[in-house]
């Protein structure tokens, strides 16, 4: 019976152990939110302030009760912003479309195929990763100004149309369909590219779906290499167009407007990353999954 009882007791003790470090965790985790979640709080909410009320609160508030959409008027209508969010969608598409084209047939290469030297191309391919990006970005400027290809979508285009780390996640994952597959296919005559396009694509689709979301979110985010290689506005994407309004008159005195403007070069990002963003994490621990 005492025996009983100290089961019991010691059982209570570890569930209120248990609901405490719960408790902690969820306060932590709040809090965490709150910090994450407070800047594009603030930024929605300047960007429906009236330049007026904005102006004249001394002390910042955290609450509007007059509301407007005009900063997202003006954002379109006093700077091109329109034009921006075109060519970066043309850009994006367009560098997501053949980073696939490249991208697919390469790690089905190094996955499936037997070539002498296969195993040191793929190493020699892999420290590719370790050369800091500055330096590439270096080489690219020289080759694009050679090839006069500067202030057009090719310029921004061909530099991004590989990558070494989506070439490794999707050759890891072919590389778990068995290879009995691929022989019972060789044997009724299939070849390498339908067999990929029939087989091994719809198998892999999670992550093929992942890097396109990432390379998607990494096009829409670029900035370093299109403020570069582009000094016409009429090839201006997004990331460089939001720093050329934040650095005219428009940006730095109509602050609204200017966040307006954030809200809407944010929100597809956003919400596709809401929308995929299971699909993602179970794409990558796919990719990174062996056996």
């Amino acid at each position: 019976m005492a025996n009983e009882l100290d089961f019991e007791k010691i059982e209570q003790s570890a569930a209120r152990r248990q609901k405490i470090v719960k408790v902690i965790t969820y306060v932590l985790l709040t809090v965490w939110a709150v910090v994450v979640l407070f800047p594009f709080y603030w930024m929605i909410l300047t960007s429906v302030k009236s330049y007026s009320s904005y102006n004249a609160e001394y002390v910042p508030l955290l609450y509007t009760l007059a509301p407007t959409i005009q900063n997202y008027m003006d954002a379109f209508t006093t700077v091109p912003l329109a034009d921006y969010f075109l060519n970066t969608v043309i850009f994006t598409l367009a560098t997501t479309a053949l980073m696939l084209v490249v991208t697919i047939p390469a790690a089905f290469a190094f996955a499936r195929l037997n070539f002498r030297g296969k195993d040191l191309v793929f190493t020699l391919f892999l420290s590719l990763m370790m050369i800091p990006s500055e330096l590439v970005i270096i080489t690219n400027f020289v080759t694009i100004t050679n090839l006069d290809l500067r202030n057009s979508f090719l310029g921004l285009i061909l530099p991004s149309v590989t990558s070494v780390f989506y070439i490794y996640l999707l050759k890891e994952n072919f590389a778990q369909i068995p290879d009995e597959l691929y022989y019972a296919a060789k044997v009724d005559g299939t070849s390498d590219f339908k067999y990929l396009m029939k087989v091994m694509i719809p198998m892999c689709r999670p992550t093929i779906v992942t890097i396109t979301i990432l390379k998607i979110i990494e096009c829409w985010n670029s900035y370093v290499w299109p403020r570069l290689i582009t000094d016409d506005e009429a090839y201006y994407l997004v990331s460089n167009g939001i720093q050329t309004i934040r650095e005219s008159g428009f940006g730095r005195e109509n602050i609204p407007a200017m966040m307006a403007a954030v809200v809407v070069i944010s929100m597809p990002l956003i919400v596709l990353f809401l929308i995929f963003h299971k699909k993602i994490m179970a794409g990558v621990a796919r990719g990174g999954t062996k056996g």
